[in-house]
């Protein structure tokens, strides 16, 4: 044999509680593990007690962002009082980072750096090394945000530059010295009104009232210009003429209702009013969320519990204790259809209009998830984001909660090992020859001061060694975040051209047989940097031999062949089920283990699933 017959799996299990105390899992592969050949390596646990501190570890990202728009200052800003305000509400939580910044270093590392043992690939073998560099600069950051003498400095120096940047008009440009965008000044305002809303003391700030006094009337204006279009253009009042911009125009004005109406005005105000009242049910759900919340704030409490009610009624909900939309999932190139923006106002809506403490944690459980498994790449998305996670509810941030983890009859308590300031992440591995196989029963259990405590996760990695056909799939017939199935075909000549024959276990090939590969891998959410290794009998040559990038029904991926595999590397992988196919041709005589298939997910190896292995015979 020129391979091993022999190789390291990896087998994951993700543990998650909803505002639950306890709960009990079931490792079925651990569990239910009986062949002769296998060799323990390890059992690891890691388990996270309050992941609502990994959003504030985004933050610094709103800092740095390097561009000079209008948008990304007032970001800049943003981050900045937002931190202030964290830390003013909660002296402790200074001492949270001031522990990542001398002892806890690790929390500072990008999850992508972490737990390199327990991926399938090392980092640097993969196309993700740059951001994860980037992101370790990012959290390593998040000391300097915090610094609260740097707070005052730096808050005044962006105000003063977002100043510079409001146009005579009062509008703001997306860049300095260009037109003045409705969009962007309405953004900025609605962050404002954040601001207002979280009683962070800046919104008071003389100078930021100034902004908002000169581009109120801006706003107003351009709105009254829109109406103007209508009557020029001999449009149908009575019809739905609502755009997406005066919708975010009522919303943005519902913090402000202190500022007056010019006459003018009043009567456009009232149409766009009334049409928001008429037509919110041809919007979608974000634009609904951005109606219910004006017209809660213009005191029509029957018309926004409508809505409401409707987003419940179309809401989905997991099993799992999540809540969210299905147009989330899928996101778009405008302004509005961003999935975790959307998410963050749903938050503001169902908290301010009904004080629904259930779907409120329901969805902020998801928009936690979210970050689980992807890095937020916009400022947009970051700050809308901590936005909804202070906003409502019980503080997540100010959780503190003890874990511990039975396997078995072996516990592991968060009290007894090292946990990571904030977010209490621990992990503790238990070495092959401790290992047993009722450790696949598993129970979670969270003593937490509050009556029910937020959200946290972790994960369980079972590590071995195993002759590749001996190896079962992952998939046990339980629903898993991340599932993938292999199979091998023999592509056969006939009247009604080219057939797939599959290939069973000991089944028979001929050398010169063309043999395509079939994976099928489903998602039940969306993911970001998943790295899939596809292993190969010895006796079978690629016919794709050349790396390179590859589009499958909207799915990009980067493709690379090695001596014994085909390597997948997945940017973004929404939720969705795909298929990957490729052909081999046999080359060589004799008995070959087929190898297994395995996906991880880099961010999160808790997501990770692998194919069960077979023999080939080639005649």
């Amino acid at each position: 044999p020129v391979l091993s017959n022999r190789i390291l799996v990896t087998e994951t299990m993700p543990l998650q509680l909803n505002r639950t105390k306890n709960s009990a899992f079931q490792f079925d592969n651990l569990l239910n593990n009986n062949s002769t050949t296998l060799q323990h390596q390890s059992l690891t646990v890691e388990y996270s007690s309050n992941p609502a501190w990994y959003a504030v570890q985004a933050l610094p990202y709103l800092m740095e962002y390097p561009y000079e728009c209008a948008e990304q200052t007032f970001n800049r800003y943003y981050s900045n009082a937002l931190a202030a305000y964290i830390t003013n509400k909660n002296p402790k939580i200074k001492s949270v980072f001031e522990k990542w910044k001398t002892s806890d270093t690790s929390a500072l590392l990008s999850n992508l750096q972490k737990n390199d043992e327990l991926k399938s690939a090392l980092l640097q073998e993969t196309p993700w090394v740059l951001e994860a560099k980037n992101e370790n600069e990012q959290k390593k950051n998040i000391s300097i945000l915090f610094d609260l003498n740097r707070l005052a400095s730096e808050k005044q120096k962006t105000l003063n530059k977002l100043i510079k940047m409001q146009g005579i008009g009062g509008g703001f440009s997306w860049f300095d010295g260009g037109y003045e965008n409705i969009y962007i000044t309405q953004y900025i305002l609605t962050g404002i009104g954040h601001l207002k809303k979280l009683n962070v003391a800046d919104a008071a700030h003389s100078e930021i009232s100034e902004i908002v006094e000169k581009a109120i009337p801006f706003l107003d204006q351009e709105l009254y210009r829109e109406y103007e279009t209508l009557i020029r253009s001999k449009a149908n009042l009575k019809k739905n003429n609502l755009s997406q911009l005066a919708i975010q125009y009522l919303y943005m004005r519902s913090f402000f209702p202190e500022i007056e109406l010019e006459k003018k005005n009043q009567k456009v105000y009232s149409f766009y009013k009334k049409q928001a009242q008429q037509y919110w049910l041809q919007n979608d759900k974000y634009m609904q969320a951005m109606i219910a919340l004006a017209l809660h704030r213009m005191e029509d409490k029957k018309t926004a519990k409508a809505i409401i009610k409707s987003l419940k009624e179309n809401a989905v909900n997991t099993t799992t204790g999540e809540m969210y939309w299905k147009e989330f999932t899928t996101g778009g190139y405008y302004w509005y259809q961003a999935p975790i923006e959307s998410q963050a106002l749903m938050i503001e809506a169902f908290s301010d209009i009904e004080n629904d403490e259930k779907s409120v944690a329901e969805m902020k459980t998801w928009l936690l998830k979210q970050k689980q498994t992807q890095n937020w790449k916009t400022t947009k998305a970051t700050a809308e984001a901590c936005y909804a996670l202070l906003l409502s509810g019980s503080s997540w941030l100010e959780e503190t909660s003890d874990v511990v983890l039975t396997l078995g009859n072996t516990k592991i308590s968060s009290a007894e090992n090292k946990t990571e300031a904030g977010t209490g992440y621990f992990k503790k591995t238990i070495a092959g020859e401790d290992v047993l196989s009722e450790m696949g029963k598993i129970n979670v259990e969270i003593s937490s001061p509050s009556v029910k405590p937020g959200t946290s996760w972790g994960g369980v990695y079972w590590q071995y060694w195993e002759e590749m056909d001996k190896i079962k799939s992952s998939v046990t017939g339980k629903k898993l975040p991340i599932e993938l199935t292999k199979k091998l075909f023999i592509e056969k000549p006939s009247a009604r051209g080219p057939v797939l024959v599959e290939l069973k276990d000991g089944d028979k090939v001929k050398v010169g047989d063309k043999i395509i590969v079939r994976i099928v891998l489903n998602a039940t959410r969306d993911m970001e940097y998943l790295h899939m290794k596809d292993l190969r009998a010895s006796c079978m040559e690629p016919v794709n031999v050349i790396s390179e990038y590859k589009w499958l029904g909207g799915l990009g991926y980067y493709e690379t062949t090695k001596d014994a595999s085909t390597n997948f590397f997945f940017d973004y992988m929404p939720r969705g089920t795909f298929v990957f196919e490729y052909p081999l041709f046999v080359n060589q005589k004799g008995t070959y283990s087929n190898g297994i298939t395995t996906i991880c997910n880099m961010y999160a190896p808790e997501f990770s699933s692998h194919s069960e292995g077979i023999n080939i015979i080639s005649e």
